[in-house]
């Protein structure tokens, strides 16, 4: 496996001089290509903030990202909106689907922007409705999906582009435990299916052996603790 992801003492405050207030302090850390990685913490411990950073949403106060080996230009719109467009793939709390289109329609938007060539963009659209059981849903629009069909349709746009990192903020916190898990089981498969990098912010713990690496952070501080895999009958 290769390092896709890179972080270099990240820092984020807030405020300025005696008054700055710090979020993240100093985060360290790799990812290689096809690990599943989770990331736990009390509430306001700086998770929302430190995959915002990841997913180039939000600018850090010190240290460096790098993405595939090339330093993240926090400065440029344009670089930003690259990286976003072509290696990283979000999920988020609630799945965010433009409501006036369709399944297949929100889909085609994520593709076209990427730069997808038409028959390229069919066949990964067909390829994932059919991985992720949305055939049936392909013309619906979102106010006639489930919380669960909603989210897997926003797995499907995460991982349309075929992006090297995949970030998932809470993706289960609106389902019940049965579609939460389910959903997990599906980011987990398509991350490596595809060799994608992916961390996902959980409060579940429920979850966690089904990652490869837990990350908790505290206090704007990042470690690494074992995993709990379950025991073989």
């Amino acid at each position: 496996m290769s390092t896709v992801l890179e972080c270099r003492k990240l820092a984020k405050h807030y405020g300025e001089g005696d008054l700055a207030e710090p979020v993240l302090r100093e985060v360290t850390l790799h990812v290689q290509r096809g690990e599943a990685c989770v990331l736990i913490g009390p509430s306001g411990s700086g998770k929302t903030t430190l995959l915002s950073i990841l997913g180039c949403l939000l600018t850090p106060s010190g240290g460096e990202l790098h993405i595939a080996g090339e330093r993240v230009n926090f400065g440029s719109l344009r670089a930003l909106g690259e990286l976003r467009r072509t290696r990283l793939g979000f999920v988020f709390q609630h799945a965010q689907l433009l409501p006036f289109l369709s399944v297949e329609e929100n889909l085609r938007v994520v593709g076209r922007n990427a730069g997808l060539e038409r028959v390229a963009l069919n066949g990964r659209i067909n390829m994932l409705m059919q991985r992720l059981g949305l055939e049936a849903m392909r013309g619906k629009k979102p106010d006639k999906l489930s919380g669960g069909q909603r989210q897997r349709v926003a797995i499907a746009r995460a991982m349309l582009h075929e992006p090297s990192i995949l970030l998932a903020d809470e993706p289960t916190a609106a389902l019940d435990w049965h579609n939460g898990e389910n959903v997990v089981d599906m980011l987990i498969a398509q991350a490596r299916e595809a060799r994608a990098a992916l961390i996902v912010v959980t409060h579940d713990t429920r979850l966690l052996p089904k990652f490869d690496r837990v990350l908790s952070i505290a206090d704007g501080c990042v470690k690494e603790t074992p995993t709990l895999k379950p025991h073989a009958n």
